[in-house]
């Protein structure tokens, strides 16, 4: 796609920056990061658009303004150990990565998870992509800095809280009633703060290797 940096410029100026994502580090993210090489070949023309796309197997890839406001909310520093749970294709772990964070992705689908390390390094990007069901976490790796929930969740689990460092945030959404959801941030202590209504897919417990149609 020749055009794709112009694309993103227009995507980052008419949906990110008009609703109000300030940071401009992450502006720079979704500017840099290629969302084109993270979305099937037959949505590529669609890349760039206000909306989630299909990955196969009742997965998506969110909207680029809602990659833009969690990533926001995470306020993510270079070095900053993530851990995301819902990696899909890999391109919020990419965007992550670009803002120089060292990033766990775990994703339950294993056909998912060879295509996104394929996506990450046809874009030159490194994360950690693992097949692994997300409701335990990560802790060969904790603690983390940060932890991102992709897909909606009944509540927070503890699990993902233990795996948190002293200082450390979470950021999910979180079901409020049927099939609604809002974004959360929460902190280590607890403290809570709510944001967007949004709409994901599930979170989900099983784990699957076979090859999406």
């Amino acid at each position: 796609m020749d055009n794709w940096k112009r694309l993103a410029e227009l995507m980052v100026e008419v949906q990110i920056i008009a609703r109000d994502v300030k940071d401009e580090a992450v502006l720079s993210a979704m500017r840099e990061v290629p969302r084109h090489v993270f979305v099937p070949e037959d949505c590529v023309s669609d890349a760039y658009i206000d909306r989630p796309l299909p990955l196969g197997e009742f997965q998506t890839i969110s909207q680029p303004f809602i990659v833009a406001r969690m990533t926001e909310l995470l306020s993510v520093e270079s070095g900053m150990k993530i851990l995301e749970i819902g990696g899909g294709s890999g391109y919020q772990a990419a965007v992550l990565s670009y803002l120089g964070a060292v990033v766990w992705s775990l994703e339950r689908v294993g056909e998912l998870v060879a295509r996104a390390k394929n996506n990450l390094a046809a874009a030159d990007i490194k994360a950690h992509m693992i097949w692994k069901d997300g409701f335990e976490g990560y802790p060969e790796e904790a603690p983390y800095d940060r932890i991102i929930i992709t897909a909606a969740v009944d509540e927070i689990a503890q699990t993902w809280m233990d795996q948190l460092t002293e200082n450390g945030l979470l950021v999910a959404p979180v079901k409020v009633s049927d099939q609604v959801e809002r974004l959360l941030l929460r902190k280590k202590n607890g403290e809570d703060k709510w944001f967007e209504y949004c709409r994901f897919v599930p979170l989900m417990h099983d784990i699957q290797k076979e090859r999406l149609t």
